[in-house]
């Protein structure tokens, strides 16, 4: 089956052309063709997105990056086009949406709404390089906007165990970055420093020993604004490693004991905080300690992709569920 797939809920405009088979018990995905531009350097001096130039920067990229995935042939061999329709920015939803709608209708295929976080978990099943995810699993999505850690019983059914209940930790990384004056996004930046620091400062890891499987890291966050107003002589590349590894900490072992609570044979990391090679690897040696098979996609495939949004739309094809082709910037897994 081939399909082209739209992403545009965030900052990255996206389509990508693949090609699935497998059905749900064994599903495969090959990548055809694929583009991203980048809105980074559009967005940098704000230390964040902004919506309106988001929405302007998709409104003007689509045509682009269409004419340059897909020819007239591709076009004839398709069996289905897919749009993400949430969560994400609504303003930069709806433009892809409308030019979904709009290739949808001059060429008379098939349209498919799709939820940007089943994304995530499906790009694991992209390329693999170590086999197919074995079940039960334990999937971590880790991003800019989420944290969600779920149980997935089998590729179609899955519950949420616990989330943020303030800042995502990607989140998290942007707002220290900015208060280290440290360009955005935040997540690389203070990864590069933390290689260059020690993880000397005792920084907090919120909700570590709770009962639940959920996260918060507005507490680390403001440990950090604290030790900054306190502290007048600071070592930026020690506050990164501080940090980061705090951050992680809560990560890795609240996931490792959910992975035992639900007996999981997989570990599941996708999102873009999962482009992290220092979280990386932390999981893999944890993981392996538990004996546990550990999946994370490329890294190309952690950020905003369109390929992600194709495996999605293959799986929820198969299983014949479809989302409304309208912009939820809420949407919940």
């Amino acid at each position: 089956m081939r399909i082209l797939a739209i992403e545009t809920s965030c900052d990255e405009t996206a389509i990508a052309l693949t090609e699935a088979e497998g059905g749900l018990n064994s599903p495969r995905f090959k990548i055809l063709k694929s583009a991203v531009a980048s809105q980074i350097k559009i967005h940098r001096p704000f230390g964040g997105v902004v919506p309106s130039l988001a929405k302007r920067e998709h409104q003007k990229n689509l045509p682009l990056i269409f004419k340059k995935v897909i020819s007239e042939k591709d076009i004839s061999s398709l069996d289905l086009i897919a749009v993400t329709v949430g969560p994400g920015l609504e303003p930069a939803l709806w433009q892809g949406i409308s030019f979904a709608k709009e290739i949808s209708k001059a060429y008379g295929k098939p349209l498919l709404g799709v939820n940007h976080l089943e994304g995530h978990i499906y790009s694991n099943w992209i390329n693999p390089s170590v086999g197919l995810p074995k079940f039960p699993a334990i999937s971590l999505i880790v991003s800019g906007g989420h944290t969600i850690l779920s149980f997935m019983k089998d590729i179609k059914t899955w519950k949420i165990l616990g989330s943020t209940r303030d800042d995502a930790v990607g989140e998290a990384f942007d707002k220290v970055a900015r208060m280290l004056k440290l360009p955005y996004p935040g997540g690389p930046e203070i990864e590069r420093a933390a290689k260059k620091g020690k993880n000397i400062i005792d920084f907090p890891s919120p909700m570590l020993h709770s009962s639940d499987f959920d996260f918060s890291f507005s507490g680390l966050k403001t440990a950090v604004l604290y030790y900054l107003r306190d502290n007048k002589k600071i070592n930026k590349n020690d506050i990164c490693a501080s940090f980061q590894s705090a951050a992680f900490e809560v990560l890795i072992k609240k996931t490792l004991r959910a992975a035992k609570t639900y007996k999981a044979k997989s570990v599941l990391l996708s999102g873009g905080v999962a482009s992290s090679l220092a979280l990386r690897a932390f999981f893999k040696k944890e993981v392996k300690k538990n004996d546990l098979n550990f999946f994370a996609p490329g890294l190309k495939l952690n950020t905003d992709n369109a390929a992600m949004i194709s495996a999605a739309a293959y799986i929820n094809f198969l299983r014949k569920k479809k989302k409304p082709l309208k912009a939820d910037g809420n949407m919940e897994i």
